[in-house]
């Protein structure tokens, strides 16, 4: 018999919620992960009293009552709201786009003042197009100018994406936005969902909770091992790169990565904000978190990250699938190999290539967990 029923390959938010489901139903758990901590990318840690993000900033947020229900069962959420801030050279705007963001772009007042310029910018856009041959937007920068106009997309949308992309606005493809959401309302909340909030003391503590019961073992690299660790245990639950686990046999698929710069300041207020997005392309960070404000911190003190988006490669860690048409036909393939491994259940961002976000991966694990036997 083996010494565990589930070895759970990285110890994140899918890892941590499976292990804990499976600890109820009285099963014995392994969880290795080959960063040096718990928690993956939402790892926060302690800083002179500031909870850091070391990943880049996490804000839950959910309308699921379950889950909602769920997280605080492990934490205290605090009453944060993500209300970023924009700053295009030596201007400020509010995030999303709402009345305060057209007042600061065109001095309206009204929502239908702000309506009608959103309007008259759509259609000198659709006439220089009529003129161009009529043709469906072939570009994400047409695509945004059709929805929202040259003003917004020039300042906010523009030099923010193509740093985060890592190419230019003309050469990608449309569908990359569907819609830019746009409110007429003086409504700087960034989230529609019902609850939202930042755990107290951070999240590191909350998925300690979560792996309470299970052993938990890190600096382990488990594709390095895996003979070794696969006799451990009856069943594996694999969080990782899903082409890694089958050696890229069809290739590798692509994803962004990621690169911070974490500095402690001598004051006690940076920026006034735990977001400020920079949107022009020539920063070349994305934008930069003041850690503090998650939890209205009022420390002598603060800590900033910048945030620098990057292509990815071999040995970086991958933060974004690029889930672009030809890397979902190379993932098909490599979910195909998945559904024949009796054994493995693939699962979170990396394991199912898919952009999830805090809330839907909670509720993955949840639904996965659920139906194990």
């Amino acid at each position: 018999m083996a010494e565990f029923d589930y070895l759970i390959v990285g110890a994140g938010l899918y890892g941590a919620v499976f292990a804990h489901e499976m600890q109820k139903k009285g099963k014995k758990c392994l969880v290795v992960d080959k960063r040096g901590h718990i928690g993956g990318n939402v790892y926060t840690e302690d800083v002179e009293g500031i909870q850091v993000h070391r990943y880049g900033a996490h804000i839950f947020h959910t309308s699921d009552k379950e889950v909602w229900d769920y997280v605080n069962g492990f934490a205290e959420f605090n009453r944060y709201t993500n209300s970023p801030v924009a700053r295009y050279k030596d201007e400020l705007y509010n995030l999303p786009f709402n009345m305060n963001t057209f007042y600061a772009l065109w001095g309206v007042k009204t929502p239908e003042e702000a309506r009608a310029k959103i309007e008259e910018q759509k259609a000198e856009a659709a006439l220089q197009k009529s003129r161009d041959g009529g043709h469906e937007p072939a570009n994400l920068e047409e695509q945004a100018i059709a929805l929202i106009g040259r003003d917004i997309y020039e300042k906010l949308v523009k030099g923010y994406t193509e740093k985060q992309w890592g190419r230019r606005a003309t050469e990608l493809p449309p569908f990359i936005i569907k819609r830019l959401p746009v409110r007429f309302t003086f409504d700087n909340n960034y989230f529609n969902d019902r609850y939202q909030g930042i755990p107290i003391g951070g999240y590191t503590a909350m998925i300690e909770k979560m792996l309470e019961g299970s052993e938990v073992r890190l600096n382990v690299d488990y594709l390095e091992n895996r003979a070794e660790l696969n006799a451990l245990a009856d069943r594996i639950v694999y969080t990782g790169m899903i082409d890694a686990f089958f050696d890229h046999r069809f290739g590798y698929l692509e994803y962004r990565s990621l690169r911070f710069e974490t500095e402690i300041l001598n004051m006690p207020n940076f920026q006034g904000n735990a977001v400020v997005n920079y949107t022009e392309y020539e920063v070349p960070y994305t934008r930069i978190i003041e850690h503090k404000h998650f939890e209205f911190g009022t420390q002598d003190m603060t800590v900033i990250t910048r945030e620098y988006p990057a292509a990815w490669k071999q040995g970086d860690e991958p933060y974004y699938p690029m889930n672009d048409e030809k890397n979902m036909k190379l993932y098909e393939k490599y979910r195909e190999l998945a559904e024949k491994e009796e054994r493995v259940k693939f699962g979170g961002r990396l394991g199912e290539y898919k952009y999830y976000d805090m809330h839907q991966v909670i509720r993955r694990a949840l639904d996965d967990s659920c139906a194990e036997a």
